[in-house]
């Protein structure tokens, strides 16, 4: 992975190279407390140790039973779905993937629709085994399945603790089970057991992934100026400490939309705590140069411009015309014309004076993928230590959840209370 800050230095708000060296201390102070941390395999620095500690074999035995299946259908929720998302959309997966994260009963029901459920292995992702959603939804699929004829039980693949509703379910009916691993906060778990099942059922390489992960990894170390993971996130605090409050993710490359989706959560259930963080948003290009770039080029100064592309892309040439005004299109192709897209939107920023910052990977695959998540994820720890924020916890969802399991009558939560409360004013 390849971090250019250049584009962030001297725009507005205003980051200079000697802010930078005088934050490289803190850096380095925050690279001790990392390593600490993952030395000890406490709660949350255990997910930067996920490259080495992950088993694929573990994973690939799993999935052994099910022969070369015609879909996965992910339930789980956040984290425990982003993650398998992000996988198969970016370097790809020999299977059709579906996700129900969501407990839309229209959306839910065009998933079914949409799903082969005799040649479908469901793959039912929750850390507590209790999470609403999840376990909600678990049961209208297994229901689908019934109804259809299907042995939900010779079809079904959990990942979850080692307690709750589906571990128990697990046992009870002798289910394969894999552990989510000790101390990985959901959004940290795409390189685990709860996003890699998909990976190893559709054929990817877990390998290359994981190898890829470990490179960037390696690259940890105590300067930000040695380390494109800590120069990321370092930059993206001394941004957001100058007022860049808003950080916009933008690959060019389809395949990693739902990159930015999960980079969404992960920045923003990490870093978002006593009043500090980045909100994140999320674009594509060269589609969102149609609609969101005008904002971010002329509207107010807060906000920062992550592009992300590959270097290396497939090839689709453009064919020769005659048409007045497109003939410079001609011999050229439409990975080169996105190559110049991006150059000029990068261009275009820095001449507005918005900060803007160019990661870039050898190319969407396993390694490349697996160096980027690795990589945000470590820039992502490293936000948070210079902020001084418990990265590794999400007070606010669990309020949440709290009160809508209160509002069930799944318990007496005194959140449900609130919800009462509501101030209201309505215009018929």
């Amino acid at each position: 992975m390849h971090v250019d800050l250049g584009n962030a230095l001297g725009a507005d708000p205003r980051l200079t190279r000697e802010a930078l060296e005088r934050l490289d201390d803190r850096v380095a102070a925050a690279h001790d407390r990392i390593e600490r941390g993952r030395a000890d395999a406490e709660h949350g620095y255990a997910a930067l140790n996920l490259p080495t500690t992950a088993d694929p074999d573990v994973v690939r035995a799993a999935v052994d039973r099910f022969d070369a299946p015609a879909a996965v259908l992910t339930v789980g929720i956040g984290g425990s779905a982003l993650g398998a998302a992000t996988l198969v959309d970016a370097f790809g997966a020999d299977v059709d993937h579906h996700v129900l994260d969501n407990v839309d009963p229209a959306g839910v029901r065009a998933v079914l629709d949409a799903v082969p459920l005799a040649d479908t292995v469901v793959h039912v992702v929750s850390r507590s085994g209790t999470t609403a959603e999840t376990l909600a939804n678990f049961l209208v699929v297994r229901k689908a399945m019934a109804d259809a004829g299907v042995d939900w039980t010779e079809r079904t693949l959990v990942t979850t603790g080692p307690e709750g509703n589906l571990r128990r379910l697990a046992e009870r009916h002798d289910l394969p089970a894999l552990d989510v691993p000790a101390g990985v906060p959901g959004r940290f778990s795409a390189l685990s057991t709860v996003a890699l099942p998909v990976v190893a059922l559709g054929g990817g390489d877990l390998d290359a992934l994981l190898a890829g992960a470990r490179a960037e990894a390696d690259r940890l170390a105590g300067s930000l100026f040695e380390s494109p993971a800590y120069a990321y996130g370092a930059a993206c605090y001394a941004l957001e400490r100058r007022g860049a409050g808003i950080n916009a993710v933008m690959p060019y490359a389809e395949s990693l939309e739902s990159f930015a989706e999960w980079f969404a959560q992960l920045w923003a259930e990490s870093l978002g705590k006593d009043a500090v963080g980045q909100t994140p948003a999320r674009a594509l290009g060269a589609t969102d140069q149609h609609s969101q770039l005008q904002l971010y080029r002329a509207g107010p100064r807060d906000k920062v411009v992550t592009l992300v592309r590959p270097l290396d892309r497939p090839e689709e040439p453009i064919p020769e015309t005659d048409l007045e005004g497109l003939a410079y299109l001609g011999g050229r192709s439409l990975g080169s014309l996105l190559d110049a897209e991006f150059r000029a939107t990068e261009a275009s920023l820095a001449a507005a004076n918005c900060p803007n910052v160019r990661i870039e990977i050898d190319r969407v695959d396993a390694h490349g993928v697996g160096e980027l998540l690795y990589g945000m994820e470590a820039a992502c720890v490293m936000y948070g230590e210079l902020a001084g924020v418990e990265t590794f916890t999400q007070p606010a969802v669990e309020w949440g959840k709290r009160a809508a399991r209160g509002l069930l009558g799944g318990g007496d939560f005194p959140e449900a209370d609130a919800v009462g409360e509501k101030r209201r004013l309505v215009i018929d």
